[in-house]
């Protein structure tokens, strides 16, 4: 079952808009407190952005949103959980941390968030925690020197929270 992405606000777009004065350059900043908020950019606050403030489009805020990765286009979960997989962390082991929390949350092939919206996972290239590796982040908290058994002792403390 798939969670449904929450309505759009467009008065809270609004006072997103009004807090940068309108100015088309602040639209990264913009984009970025609407993704704190929603978890994600979801399209009808993207075309409403790109429609209130002078000088964009839609199409212009949909490219930046495309280009940047700090951006995401799909809803994420309400974990959301990053695992490093730059050199230092690669080479400590990261990537059987990242497929043993990918059979932990039962992440399906080519899907970054769980189908009942609890887990989002994504490899990034860097953590910026290299004498920590390998990392991995949740929610802005980070485990340090992780092992895949590690991450299934997180992942179980998670899941037994939200029972």
């Amino acid at each position: 079952m798939t969670t449904s992405a929450p309505a759009v606000d467009k008065g809270k777009l609004d006072e997103i808009i009004q807090s940068y004065d309108g100015e088309k350059s602040y639209l990264i900043a913009m984009l970025q407190k609407v993704q704190e908020i929603y978890k994600y950019l979801p399209e009808e606050a993207m075309t409403y952005i790109g429609s209130k403030v002078e000088g964009l489009s839609p199409a212009t805020v949909f490219g930046v949103a495309t280009f940047y990765a700090q951006f995401s286009l799909e809803p994420k979960g309400k974990y959301e959980i990053k695992v490093c997989d730059g050199t230092a962390c690669h080479v400590r082991g990261s990537m059987p941390v990242l497929e043993a929390v990918k059979k932990k949350i039962q992440l399906k092939d080519g899907k970054m968030t769980t189908e009942n919206g609890m887990f989002s996972l994504e490899t990034v290239s860097c953590l910026g925690a290299c004498s920590l590796a390998p990392a991995m982040v949740i929610n802005g908290k980070i485990y340090p020197k992780m092992t895949a058994d590690a991450a299934e002792i997180v992942i179980d403390t998670l899941l037994k929270e939200n029972v």
